[in-house]
C-alpha cells in the first residue's frame, strides 16, 4: 500500500487530531506495524496495526480477548486506593463503526492502539535494572490477570505452547521436505531428536494436574515490555497471544531474550552467552511479583521452562525453514535456519549453566515468600 492509503485506513478510526508523518515501527515478525505523528502536536501519536489474519484467523475473538485484558487491567487501575498498581495499559482506539478492529476493502484487517509517549523497548538488555524492571512488568501483569475468569478468554492458537505439537509440525516438515531442505539440517533435526522428551516436561506436569492453568501472556519477549524514561516498568504490549497456559512459559520465553548476549538470530554462535546477573536480575523481578502464589510445582517448572522456551523456537524456526518459510517473515534466504541454529546454541549454553539457574530460581523464590 501507498502512505496515503495507510493514512485513509487509519482515518477509519476514532482517532484526535489528524495523521502526519507515518513511518514503519518495530522489530516484530508477524504484523506490519506503523507508527502515525499527529500533525496536532496536541493530540496523540498513534500505533496502527495491520493484523497477520493469515496466523489470526479469528480476529474478532484476538480482538475480544486483548480487549478483555485490557478492560480488566484498566479497572483494576480505576479501584486502586494505594498506589500499589504501577505503569500504563494500553488503549485500543475503536474504529468509526464502533468495532475494535477495521476491515479493509481489500480483507485485510487493522487496529489502532494510542501511543505510549516516553516508553521504549530493548531487544538487547543493557543493564542489571532493564532486567529486574521488565521481570516486575511481566509479573505485575500474570498477577493482575489471576483473578479473571479463563473462561472468557479464547484460545486464539490452540496447542501454542505445546511442545508435542511443534514436534509433530517439524516431524510433517521432514516428512514431506517440500523444497529440498532436509539434508542441509541434518545436524539440527538430531539435536532436537536427542532433547526431544525432556522438552515435554512441562507438559506432562500439566496433564497431569501437577501445574496451574493460568491466564499467561505467551510472548514475553524482553521487547514486549516497554520501560519508561526512567527504565521502570511501565506497559506490557501485544496482547495477540493472551491464552491460558502455565507460567513457566512467560517465564521462559522472557529469559530466553535477556539472558542472551547477542541478537535472537546471531549468525556468530561463539557470540551467544549467558548473562547470569541479568538472570538474577530478571528473576528478582518476575518471582517477586509473582512467588507468593506460585505453587512448588510451578517454581520447578521455571527451570524447564528456560530450557524449553528457546528450544520450542529453535524447532519453530526449524519446521519453518524446512517448509519453506511459510510462517515467519525472513530477511534473507536462510533467516530461519540462522535463527534456529542461535536458539539451539542458547539452549546449548543453558544446559551447561542450569544447577545454577535452578538454585537462583529457588533462592529467589524462597525469599519472597518469606516477606
Amino acid at each position: 500500500m501507498t502512505e496515503n492509503e495507510i493514512k485513509k485506513i487509519a482515518e477509519q478510526f476514532a482517532i484526535e487530531g489528524t495523521v502526519g508523518e507515518l513511518k514503519a515501527y518495530g522489530s516484530g515478525h508477524i504484523h506490519e506495524t506503523y507508527r502515525l505523528k499527529n500533525a496536532d502536536a496536541q493530540k496523540p501519536d498513534y500505533i496502527l496495526q495491520k493484523i497477520n489474519n493469515s496466523i489470526f484467523t479469528n480476529v474478532e475473538e484476538l480482538m475480544n480477548n486483548i480487549q478483555t485484558v485490557i478492560n480488566h487491567l484498566q479497572e483494576q487501575k480505576q479501584n486502586d486506593t494505594t498506589g500499589s498498581v504501577k505503569g500504563e495499559v494500553l488503549q485500543l482506539v475503536p474504529a468509526l463503526d464502533g468495532k475494535t478492529y477495521y476491515q479493509h476493502t481489500d480483507g485485510s484487517f487493522w487496529r489502532v492502539y494510542v501511543f505510549l509517549e516516553g516508553t521504549r523497548s530493548y531487544d538487547l538488555i543493557e543493564n542489571d535494572k532493564q532486567a529486574r524492571e521488565g521481570g516486575k512488568g511481566y509479573g505485575r501483569f500474570i498477577s493482575a490477570l489471576a483473578d479473571l475468569d479463563p473462561n472468557k478468554i479464547f484460545e486464539v492458537l490452540p496447542d501454542f505452547h505445546n511442545m508435542q505439537h511443534r514436534l509433530n509440525q517439524l516431524d510433517t516438515a521432514i516428512t514431506k521436505d517440500p523444497v529440498d531442505r532436509l539434508k542441509t539440517v541434518a545436524e539440527e533435526v538430531n539435536f532436537v531428536k536427542e532433547r526431544a522428551e525432556r522438552m515435554t516436561t512441562i507438559k506432562r506436569m500439566g496433564d497431569a494436574g501437577e501445574l496451574p492453568l493460568r491466564i499467561t501472556h505467551n510472548d514475553t519477549k524482553f521487547n514486549n515490555v516497554l520501560l519508561n524514561e526512567n527504565d521502570e516498568a511501565h506497559c506490557v504490549i501485544d496482547l495477540d497471544t493472551i491464552m491460558p497456559g502455565y507460567i513457566a512459559y512467560d517465564f521462559g520465553d522472557a529469559v530466553r531474550t535477556t539472558i542472551n548476549t547477542a541478537d535472537e538470530d546471531e549468525k556468530d554462535l561463539e557470540k551467544i552467552q549467558l548473562n547470569m546477573n541479568v538472570f538474577k536480575a530478571f528473576s528478582e523481578g518476575f518471582i517477586g511479583e509473582t512467588g507468593a502464589t506460585l505453587t512448588d510445582n510451578e517454581v520447578k517448572s521455571l527451570s524447564e521452562g528456560c530450557l524449553m522456551l528457546p528450544f520450542i523456537m529453535g524447532v519453530r524456526f526449524l519446521s519453518d525453514y524446512i517448509d519453506g518459510d511459510n510462517y515467519y517473515r525472513i530477511h534473507s534466504p536462510h533467516h530461519n535456519l540462522q535463527r534456529a541454529r542461535a536458539q539451539f546454541q542458547l539452549v546449548r549454553k543453558l544446559e551447561e549453566n542450569f544447577e545454577e539457574i535452578k538454585n537462583i530460581i529457588e533462592q529467589t523464590s524462597a525469599k519472597a515468600k518469606s516477606k
